[in-house]
């Protein structure tokens, strides 16, 4: 058995230039999300257990972890968040669809705000266990402490997440999310405007992207905010752009310690009111988007290229470059993935296969391929593919001095150049074929041998858009 060459994860195309219509509810414009960081009482301290106390999003840039030791000012800052800030954006919030993303342990110390947050009608997400940094994390240890997020959080908040954030995430948070199973979404990306999927094994997970830009969390960053009406601004430019394209998602990040301070949060209320004097906005938990685009965009179901073994992606595109199953061959060894599940990446692996391939192979298939209207095509014996492709442009029922003129023309070309005229049929009328065909026949070889295999590539294109749509 032909082994599988290493595979390449990411997928570098997405949507690509074809973005799918979300069709929000209600015919809205845009979808924005709002996300309440509710982290408070979950950070590292070592009265949690943890070596240090923690340096990462205050008002203190730039801190230091201390180990074995309480930071006063650090906790202080925390403390804020959940006292002031929290109760603060609440208020602010309540009748907004917002989606949180709670910390076990810091939602299991904070019984009046949880209780707050379900009186809104807020979506409570899983934040993880701990705000705690998982990169080095074994996954043994991560799987365990995200079972332990999911059984605390149920017991605190009276239900299960359907949304899981960890933040601090290793490479292999997202899978062990999906291989989790009961997660309607995950968020730990923030590779694009749309929902999307991923897929795991057998496990199809949607993906919700996040955002690390438009949040807060650029006041507590050395390149961030430095004053509330920039990031005012920087929200309000976010969506005025993704208004105007349509059809988007706008994600918000807030820490309640962060724009929970006077200042900032008067800032997060203009930019706010900016956006809903705005028709068609549709403000949404993410557990919402989740659902609607899981109805609408459920996970593909065709094979992907990628995935394929050897035979099976050699039998469904062998032939795609007439009669040369070797360039499919080939074009399997090559570090595909995900971007290579379409149309353009098929494409592109079959044809650095063929550019790279020596003359005398790129020459056999020039010569792979029937004359235009020629004798194969009069006794039906072209292939199916060919057979439509010189139908489409009427090849298949030509008058007699058009048929004597295509007989002429191919006996020249070919005995001046080694090989058929070769055109992308489906690109063309039977006048701008035999236009082209008077005129390429006057090429030198050189000029024409690029030309022929230019259109060699495009057939294969058209071939695929019809295969893989």
């Amino acid at each position: 058995m032909t082994q599988t060459p290493p595979r390449y994860p990411r997928d570098m195309t997405g949507y690509g230039a074809d973005v799918p219509a979300p069709h929000w509810p209600g015919g809205a414009r845009i979808a924005v999300q709002i996300v309440v960081n509710y982290e408070e009482g979950g950070e590292n301290n070592i009265l949690h257990g943890d070596a240090a106390s923690e340096a990462f999003l205050s008002e203190i840039v730039g801190a230091a972890q201390w180990p074995g030791q309480r930071h006063w000012n650090m906790e202080s800052i925390y403390e804020y968040g959940a006292r002031a800030g929290f109760w603060r954006l609440h208020r602010m919030l309540k009748d907004t669809p917002v989606t949180v993303y709670g910390v076990a342990t810091a939602l299991a110390r904070a019984p009046e705000q949880v209780a707050a947050m379900k009186s809104a009608g807020w979506e409570i997400a899983s934040h993880g266990l701990k705000w705690i940094e998982y990169k080095d994390a074994p996954e043994e240890a991560e799987r365990a402490d995200m079972a332990e997020a999911i059984r605390l959080h149920t017991e605190v908040v009276g239900a299960r997440p359907r949304g899981w954030y960890t933040g601090r995430c290793s490479e292999n948070t997202v899978r062990l999310a999906a291989e989790e199973g009961g997660f309607a979404y995950v968020a730990d990306t923030y590779a694009d405007d749309l929902p999307y999927w991923m897929r795991f094994g057998e496990q199809d997970q949607l993906i919700v992207p996040y955002t690390l830009d438009a949040n807060d969390m650029r006041f507590a960053v050395a390149a961030g905010f430095g004053a509330p009406d920039e990031f005012e601004r920087y929200l309000k430019d976010s969506f005025d752009m993704l208004y105007a394209e349509g059809g988007r998602m706008l994600s918000i990040g807030l820490h309640c310690r962060l724009v929970g301070r006077p200042g900032r949060a008067l800032a997060l209320k203009r930019a706010l009111d900016h956006m809903a004097a705005h028709e068609g906005v549709w403000f949404a938990t993410r557990a919402e988007i989740a659902a609607h685009w899981a109805k609408v965009h459920p996970p593909r179901a065709p094979e992907r290229p990628s995935e394929m073994d050897q035979a099976r992606f050699v039998e469904t595109f062998g032939w795609v470059f007439e009669h040369s199953p070797w360039i499919a061959e080939r074009a399997w060894g090559l570090e595909l993935g995900p971007t290579h599940d379409g149309v353009a990446g098929v494409h592109s692996a079959l044809a650095r296969v063929f550019r790279s391939a020596s003359e005398a192979e790129r020459l056999g298939v020039l010569q792979a391929h029937p004359d235009l209207a020629g004798k194969l095509a009069e006794a039906k014996r072209l292939t199916a593919s060919s057979t439509s492709e010189q139908a489409s442009a009427g090849l298949d029922a030509l008058y007699d001095d058009e048929r004597a003129e295509f007989t002429a023309l191919n006996t020249e070309y070919t005995e001046k150049f080694g090989f058929p005229f070769i055109i992308a049929v489906r690109d063309n009328t039977k006048e701008s074929i035999l236009a082209a065909f008077r005129a390429r026949v006057q090429n030198d070889r050189a000029t024409e041998f690029a030309t022929a295999c230019a259109q060699v590539e495009r057939i294969a294109e058209l071939r695929l858009q019809e295969l893989l749509g």
